[in-house]
């Protein structure tokens, strides 16, 4: 059984199956009192995900961040100008605890690439600011994410990436919605 390798998708046999088919198969003779067909999905999209976690991670150290400098530096960077939120929002973002983003923020000011300024509106309430530094980091970070992502997707046309997104989205939307009893939803980059 010739096994091929094309950009960093599963490997198929020649008769197209990958791991995953074989695994399914496997569990259908060992236990047919089961019904394995959700590992027809779910162990796909959970061996997507490991790729796309070594991807990203990938990407975000070739810009000397980790994940969660990243999930912080693009809340900011996405809120738009002047790239600033409260502590508050930020953790409503990212989904992380208060003393956590206290320590995440205390480390990015460090770094250069936000700073505290006091808020405004709240005498005793500070606000997260992007410097021009974080800003060229996370710009830089994304750009090298998507083209990863790209490559990733690189296998599907158009149409077939627009009709597994409209797909997911079905799927995901319960998951997602915080009214569905599961909590918040995860940050986005």
């Amino acid at each position: 059984m010739a096994l091929e390798t094309t950009g960093g998708r599963l490997p198929r046999d020649a008769g197209g199956r990958d791991e995953v088919d074989r695994i399914v198969e496997a569990w259908r003779r060992e236990r047919p009192d089961l019904d394995v067909s959700p590992l027809q999905v779910l162990s796909r999209v959970s061996r997507l995900a490991r790729h796309l976690d070594l991807a990203r991670r990938a990407a975000f150290a070739e810009h000397g961040l980790e994940v969660w400098s990243f999930d912080v530096l693009s809340a900011l960077r996405r809120s738009g100008a002047p790239h600033q939120l409260t502590p508050g929002q930020l953790v409503t973002s990212t989904l992380v605890t208060s003393g956590t983003m206290t320590n995440r923020v205390d480390r990015l000011v460090a770094a250069g690439l936000v700073e505290r300024h006091p808020d405004p509106a709240d005498r005793r309430g500070v606000l997260v600011r992007l410097t021009t530094a974080g800003a060229s980091r996370v710009d830089a970070a994304m750009a090298d994410l998507l083209s990863r992502e790209r490559r990733l997707l690189a296998g599907l046309g158009e149409q077939e990436q627009a009709r597994l997104a409209d797909v997911l989205r079905s799927l995901s939307s319960g998951f997602d919605a915080p009214a569905a009893g599961r909590g918040a939803p995860p940050p986005e980059l």
